[in-house]
């Protein structure tokens, strides 16, 4: 048995203020355009100016958290947006809420860089992953329940956005104040690892958050207009659909690496497809709601397995942060996308449109997958030399990637000598798969030998 490992709840309340924004894209943008001097398409400019600028704050710390030290980085991500969320939500002066619309968005990425960073570099990504996506969606279904009830106006959306991120202030003194070495022992600094995979992975994000937030920006508009709802039936929708998100991120959590990465992420972002597809037609509540529903109980499934992905390919999380920008790009232009493509083509072929770019995104997402997929391990038995327990390898130095995601073999030494070839005395060693990876094994308190060895040949290991 494995001993408990503790929750980065540090990491996971800065996860859940960092994405809290996006996630109340669609109330935002639909009060800025009812209660501002704003179209439709300007109130969505609004949103895509608050999410780019979240992603340009994760391209610009990407492979910076280390050295600025994430509790400096977590409280002026809060500073940023306390400031900025909470002067927009203060005045009805149209630049001033854009302004306060783009710090507050910088806040939010440096919170959600610091986050990321942090979680690739855990033990467990998936886990803390899933433990942020299961807080931050409870949070929105809660405010989507009670802001339309507490009136009308641009300002509480993001005052709830600004309050969010100051209560998690407190939990900042609990982060160290460097992440990561900076550089290797030789003073260099440590290049980004699996380039063509990031790289890909980096570029496919874009199309991937864009075709899902084109659809959640307008999502608000096509309950009220297109479906003939009300606004607090449409809040009520949005709460359901992201109570059915956190079934999504409880299941992924049970889930967890059993199926792999590429079968969640392909399968998952096809459902999501026909979700969209589905939504974006709704004339009516059934049809809307399923739509809603369903999308957003698959939605952060795949996001979990995405998170996971881009961790495993640096432990330091620079790709983690990286992706998860570049994500941010697609969500800054999704509320324009939509506005634009829903005013020119309608609601319907806006949501075909968006399905199909969906399903091309998901070939080079699942081949990444499948390219980074840990492999089987094999049972051999081998002849070690005894050695003191000092000598061996600490338990928690967790390798690189890609061994980092491997299952673990484990050496432990029998008591019993056996003599070898030399005439010398030594312990037989069996090379055990414990169906735990190296971040696994790190939580337990024994000292033992870690040695990822993937079985590619077939070989045996000469005695």
């Amino acid at each position: 048995m494995f001993a408990p490992r503790s929750m980065p709840w540090p990491l996971v309340a800065l996860f859940t203020a960092g994405y809290l924004a996006s996630y109340l894209l669609p109330t935002t943008v639909g009060r800025l355009d009812s209660a501002l001097p704003l179209s439709a398409t300007q109130a969505g400019a609004v949103g895509s100016a608050l999410l780019l600028s979240s992603a340009s704050a994760g391209f610009a710390l990407a492979a910076r958290v280390d050295r600025f030290g994430a509790r400096a980085l977590a409280r002026l991500g809060i500073v940023l947006a306390v400031l900025g969320y909470g002067s927009a939500a203060l005045t009805d002066s149209v630049p001033a809420v854009v302004l306060g619309a783009v710090v507050g968005g910088f806040g939010s990425g440096t919170m959600t860089a610091v986050a990321a960073s942090g979680i690739a570099a855990g033990r467990d990504p998936h886990r803390a992953t899933t433990s942020g996506l299961l807080v931050v969606s409870a949070l929105a279904g809660a405010l989507y329940l009670t802001i339309p009830r507490l009136g009308p106006g641009h300002g509480l959306p993001l005052g709830a956005v600004a309050l969010t991120a100051l209560a998690v202030w407190p939990f900042t003194g609990r982060l160290s104040a460097r992440t990561a070495p900076a550089a290797g022992p030789d003073g260099a600094r440590r290049p980004l690892p699996h380039r063509r995979a990031g790289l890909l992975l980096a570029a496919t994000m874009p199309c991937w958050s864009l075709a899902q937030n084109a659809l959640w920006g307008v999502s608000g508009r096509i309950g009220l207009g297109q479906a003939h709802l009300t606004e607090i039936t449409v809040g009520a929708v949005f709460a359901t659909a992201l109570g059915a998100g956190l079934l999504g991120v409880v299941g992924a959590g049970a889930l967890g690496p059993r199926l792999g990465r590429a079968l969640p992420i392909g399968i998952g972002t096809a459902l999501i497809a026909g979700c969209i597809a589905l939504s974006a037609s709704a004339t009516d509540l059934p049809s809307f709601a399923l739509g809603e529903i369903a999308w957003n109980l698959c939605y952060p499934v795949v996001l979990s397995y995405v998170i996971s992905l881009a961790a495993a390919l640096d432990v330091r999380g620079r790709w983690a942060v990286l992706v998860g920008s570049a994500a941010s790009l697609g969500t800054a232009a999704g509320p324009l996308t939509g506005s634009v493509l829903s005013a020119r083509a309608g609601f319907p072929a806006m949501g075909e449109v968006l399905a199909a770019v969906l399903l091309l995104a998901a070939v080079p997402m699942t081949a990444v997958a499948l390219r980074t997929a840990p492999r089987r391990l094999r049972v051999v038995e081998i002849p070690i030399a005894a050695a003191p327990r000092t000598e061996l390898v600490p338990v928690g130095e967790v390798p690189p990637a890609p061994f980092q995601d491997l299952p673990v073999v484990e050496i432990s030494l029998r008591e019993t000598p056996v003599p070898d070839p030399a005439g010398k005395d030594v312990r037989a060693g069996e090379i055990l798969v414990g169906g735990a990876t190296v971040r696994d094994l790190s939580a337990k308190g024994i000292p033992v030998v870690q040695i990822p060895f993937p079985d590619t040949s077939g070989a045996t290991v000469p005695a």
